[in-house]
């Protein structure tokens, strides 16, 4: 529901423009702030559609489709083949025509920007996008000055963190920082919309003692992300450096369409260390206690743990044999995760 009182009858008087007799439409509330032009473009390919269905009906016999849901490739012209865009590569023949005709009837100025794309490198490699991706699903991103971000998810929100790391003032630090915080400024607003990440996010600038320098910082963010069609509310630059962004959810973010929760850690994304490991492993061996001479006590454990087992904490496996008289042996087994080991008693 769109709230505000002026933005519903701004809207309808859009529409009233817009409408062509005996047609109605739904203005939904993704449409608050969108310019008339924009709206102008949705009717307009709406209408097509509609002329398209009703042309079908006359010509094709019953029962017969009238309409499906647009292709992956239609839905992205429809949504993001603007006025702002140059150019549109397609490096598929039939896609190209297909796309060239739709783009003819329904924004016949924008078919000159449609081009067929046929060198041998592929299209990816020409414009640098599997860099990007790999860029996206990252958690580290480097500045061009020396300083990164570091983009973290959770549960609840997604954290972007601001380091400075080899980018040092010679001079002025608050203005070292200033350029720094106003630098990931556009790295941030881009990889948000890059990412497609929504919900709430909360962006930890590098601290800045002057009022003007968390204003100018504020500001140029609010710039960076003004052309973002998800709607976005954007808090102040607290005394903290911390920045609230709550955007709007338009589809799955990148992270979670590319990629799936780590198998090997359970999607914690870390493990146990070794060491951590041959300790439980020695615990584990006290609470088996002392046994009879003739037995003996085998240890399988991944490489990592065995290694460490057999080498720096040898000296551990020793004094638990002088302590309970029982021979242990370690193994090494490849089959095992880094944080499980079994422990037999032969």
């Amino acid at each position: 529901r769109i709230p505000k009182d002026e933005e519903r009858a701004r809207l309808k008087e859009i529409m009233k423009r817009l409408r062509r007799p005996g047609y109605g439409y739904i203005v939904r509330t993704v449409s608050e702030g969108v310019k008339e032009e924009d709206l102008r473009s949705d009717v307009e390919f709406l209408n097509v559609l509609w002329q398209d269905a009703l042309k079908k009906r006359e010509e094709l016999p019953a029962p017969s489709l009238l309409h499906s849901d647009l292709t992956l490739t239609f839905r992205v012209v429809r949504d993001l083949f603007t006025k702002k865009v140059e150019r549109l590569l397609i490096d598929s023949k039939e896609e190209y025509e297909a796309v060239k005709d739709f783009v003819h009837r329904v924004l016949p100025e924008q078919t000159n920007r449609i081009h067929f794309y046929d060198k041998e490198e592929s299209l990816f490699d020409h414009l640098g996008i599997e860099m990007e991706i790999s860029r996206a699903l990252n958690r580290k991103v480097w500045l061009k000055s020396g300083g990164h971000i570091v983009v973290d998810h959770t549960e609840a929100m997604t954290v972007i963190d601001v380091n400075t790391g080899r980018f040092v003032g010679k001079r002025d630090q608050e203005e070292t920082i200033l350029r720094n915080n106003l630098e990931a400024v556009k790295e941030i607003a881009y990889q948000i919309k890059l990412r497609g990440i929504g919900g709430i996010i909360i962006v930890d600038f590098i601290d800045m003692e002057r009022e003007k320098n968390r204003e100018r910082v504020y500001q140029a963010l609010v710039d960076a992300m003004a052309g973002d069609k998800a709607r976005t509310r954007i808090s102040r630059v607290s005394d903290l450096g911390l920045v609230e962004i709550s955007r709007e959810r338009v589809r799955e973010d990148l992270l979670r369409t590319m990629s799936e929760p780590c198998h090997y850690c359970e999607g914690r994304g870390y493990t146990k260390s070794p060491t951590t490991v041959a300790y439980e492993v020695f615990r584990e061996i006290r609470r088996i206690g002392r046994l009879s001479d003739e037995q003996k006590i085998v240890v399988c454990a991944h490489p990592g743990v065995a290694g460490l087992l057999q080498d720096e904490e040898h000296q551990g496996i020793e004094d638990l044999e002088r302590e309970y008289g029982v021979k242990i042996i370690v193994k090494a087994d490849l089959t095992l995760h880094l944080e499980q080991y079994d422990i037999v008693v032969l």
